[in-house]
């Protein structure tokens, strides 16, 4: 993450089917807005506004923000930095940065600016396949569970009504664009608030593992100087594996994703590895064209 200076207003441009772009260096959002035209006018304005100098503040603080949480919450000035420290903090029992939580607290801190506008009906705004919503009452979204960041289209589908506990859904996995020390393919988090969804997507991520002599690891900080992970090993291939493993791995992500789950962490999730699929909770969300696989016996 590098900073630009506060004067150097981020990216925005209004897309063919209305939604809007904004991208202050690797922040790269895609907004969708429902309601009154005026409301969604004054709505792109105050994201565009909520997204100035996001960038630059944490990285004056990106010192804390990439070293381990540890003995107590680091003090951390700039409110995203916060919202990221305090989504790891519940998994320190593991190796956990705040940068676990960065995408969804920078979609969540510019949802809070668009929510504040009155005549909104829906508001979803996604960094990188980490989302936040709002939704007003009697409303609904249709979110598209993909299979992995290379699937030409969703293979699944969660509706998120307003009645819902759900305003926060992250993705992650080894082909995802952050790291991962695990082999799903992708895990789909749905919880309360972005920054928990992201934390618990991660987590829940690198739980789904096995060994086999076609999984490649490398050194995160051999792939990036800067990463946050150091010389942790993180995958960077997975060849086609024995059916007794692919069940073996998403037993150890399910495990996690369940014992989050009854921590009040997430409100489900969904893991995928090499075509098979897990569902964990959903807390009543509506889930449309899964296949489940069962835990093997």
């Amino acid at each position: 993450m590098s900073a630009g200076q506060h004067g150097e207003l981020p990216r925005r441009v209004l897309l063919p089917d209305g939604r809007l772009h904004l991208q202050d260096g690797p922040i790269d959002l895609v907004i969708g807005l429902e309601g009154a035209r005026a409301a969604v006018i004054d709505a792109r304005e105050a994201a565009w506004r909520a997204l100035h100098g996001v960038l630059a503040d944490l990285a004056l603080e990106l010192p804390l923000l990439r070293a381990p949480l540890l003995g107590r919450l680091p003090e951390l000035r700039h409110p995203v930095g916060r919202r990221m420290a305090e989504a790891a903090w519940p998994h320190r029992a593991q190796f956990v940065t705040p940068m676990v939580a960065v995408a969804g607290a920078v979609a969540e801190h510019v949802l809070l600016a668009i929510a504040a506008v009155p005549g909104l009906s829906l508001a979803h705004v996604n960094n990188g396949g980490d989302i936040a919503l709002h939704l007003a009452p009697a409303s609904s979204l249709r979110v598209g569970l993909m299979e992995g960041p290379e699937a030409a289209a969703p293979s699944g589908l969660a509706v998120i009504r307003a009645t819902d506990a759900v305003r926060g859904i992250a993705t992650s996995g080894w082909r995802g664009r952050s790291f991962s020390l695990g082999i799903a393919d992708a895990v789909t988090v749905l919880a309360e608030r972005a920054p928990e969804a992201d934390a618990a997507a991660s987590i829940i991520a690198n739980a789904v593992d096995t060994e086999h002599d076609s999984i490649l690891r490398r050194s995160a900080e051999s792939l990036d100087p800067d990463s946050d992970l150091g010389d942790i090993p993180v995958t960077v291939a997975v060849g086609a594996l024995p059916p007794a493993l692919v069940a073996e791995a998403l037993d150890r992500g399910a495990a996690c994703a369940e014992a989050l789950l009854g921590r009040g962490l997430i409100l489900g999730a969904c893991l995928r590895l090499q075509g098979r699929v897990r569902v964990v909770g959903a807390a009543g969300v509506l889930l449309a064209g899964l296949e489940a696989s069962a835990p093997d016996s």
